[in-house]
């Protein structure tokens, strides 16, 4: 069993995403993400994928488009720190990101699709790890992060921002 991260194992920022995830399975979560996400997108009419709640925020597709950046961020960093790689490692500027994309060319399932590829590889290499690999903490954006610590992230991530989808995009 992985077991819930310690508060030294992360950035209080990230404290509300790890409050999402209660449950001990956490390869059994993070298996069964992506569809939650494809089960979101089959109710969104194609003509609403570029609808944003309110003017400045992330259309639906930016949204998703921002969960496969934060997929591809927090996987990459499970897989330096989990090798024992603790070279320091930048934070990223997520706004930036969504700017910088060209997530309004994508369709949604295009979207999903990306984020469900990206979701398996970080399985692949999260399964790969023995047991003190999961304890191993390298640094993020100036802050101490444990392999376990990203895992449970890249489950709270995706349902922080389910949720927001759900509640304020519906219609």
């Amino acid at each position: 069993m992985i077991g819930r991260p310690l508060e030294t194992e992360y950035a209080p920022f990230y404290a509300g995403y790890l409050d999402l995830v209660p449950e001990s399975d956490l390869i059994g979560a993070l298996e069964a993400q992506p569809r939650d996400l494809w089960d979101y997108a089959a109710t969104v009419a194609p003509e609403r994928e570029q609808h944003r709640y309110a003017s400045g925020k992330w259309s639906i597709r930016e949204v998703v488009g921002h969960l496969c950046d934060g997929e591809r961020v927090f996987g990459y960093r499970a897989f330096r720190f989990g090798r024992g790689d603790a070279t320091p490692l930048p934070g990223f500027d997520e706004n930036s990101y969504v700017e910088q994309s060209s997530f309004h060319h994508c369709s949604l399932g295009d979207l999903v699709r990306e984020f469900s590829l990206l979701r398996e590889s970080n399985l692949a290499a999260l399964r790969a790890l023995d047991e003190s690999g999961w304890y191993r903490i390298g640094s993020a954006n100036g802050s101490p992060m444990s392999v376990r610590a990203l895992a449970h992230i890249m489950v709270g991530h995706p349902r922080h921002h389910l949720q927001v989808l759900r509640d304020r995009y519906a219609g």
